[in-house]
């Protein structure tokens, strides 16, 4: 009888043991809570990324970085071209400029200037007729002067590259001549004498010299200014000058 017993005992205690075993495999134990990252707080003084990019987004020049203008108007001459060639020619202008600022920046003109030869200049060169006109291109530095919301002002100077070229009609003089003054501005006088070759009807100078003036603007409600400017510029080469001064009227934009 006690052996019975023994032996059920031990079964019993068998069971609780491996039934404990099993449980202890079978059920997972609970996760402890991850450990979160503290929340990283903008030092003093320094904005978070996206308002930075945001403030730089809005930012807004209260000046154009590039403007281009288009201009046309007539040429006042001085110097020995005031000599021969009439005031009053036909000018006609194109241009850009590169704005560092609202007050400064770097401003390229293309001019041609008509300059129609006088009737002395005529005369003396023996011609019925001639055509006449320079080639400008300056490069300048160009102060802007804000005066009121519509209205403003310039100032340019710099150096300059100019190329003047003609020719002359039904001229009758003979090569070999000795020069009068305008043959001696038209270029084609070499040793105090005209070619024998005849080629002295065509004139082609390039010149170096500068220029400076200024201008007046009004702007209007689309954007677009009306801008009124003169011109003094001056070429030389081998003691003979090209003297242009336009007076231009245009836009910008």
């Amino acid at each position: 009888m006690i052996g019975k017993f023994a032996t059920a005992l031990t079964l019993l205690v068998l069971v609780i043991v491996c039934g404990t075993q099993g449980f202890a495999q079978t059920t997972p134990a609970p996760e402890a809570p991850a450990a979160q990252a503290p929340e990283q707080k903008p030092s003093s003084g320094q904005e978070p990324a996206d308002e930075v990019s945001t403030s730089r987004r809005k930012r807004v020049h209260d000046y154009k970085t590039w403007n281009y203008n288009v201009g046309a108007g007539a040429n006042l001459d001085s110097g020995t071209t005031k000599t021969f060639v009439r005031g009053g020619g036909l000018v006609g202008t194109i241009g850009v400029a590169r704005n560092a600022n609202k007050y400064l920046g770097l401003r390229a003109d293309f001019f041609f200037a008509n300059l129609p030869l006088k009737t002395s200049a005529l005369e003396l060169a023996q011609a019925s007729s001639a055509t006449s006109y320079a080639l400008d291109f300056t490069l300048d530095p160009i102060i802007n002067v804000p005066v009121t919301s519509k209205y403003g002002g310039y100032v340019l100077f710099g150096p300059g590259f100019f190329h003047r070229s003609g020719s002359l009609s039904s001229d009758t003089t003979v090569p070999g001549s000795a020069c009068n003054p305008f043959f001696v501005w038209w270029g084609t006088c070499f040793n105090s004498s005209l070619p024998l070759s005849g080629k002295f009807t065509d004139s082609s100078q390039n010149q170096f010299g500068y220029n400076f003036g200024g201008g007046i603007t009004r702007k209007m409600p689309s954007g677009v200014e009306l801008y009124a400017e003169y011109r003094f510029t001056h070429g030389s080469h081998n003691g003979i000058t090209t003297d242009v001064r336009p007076i231009t009227i245009g836009v910008r934009w």
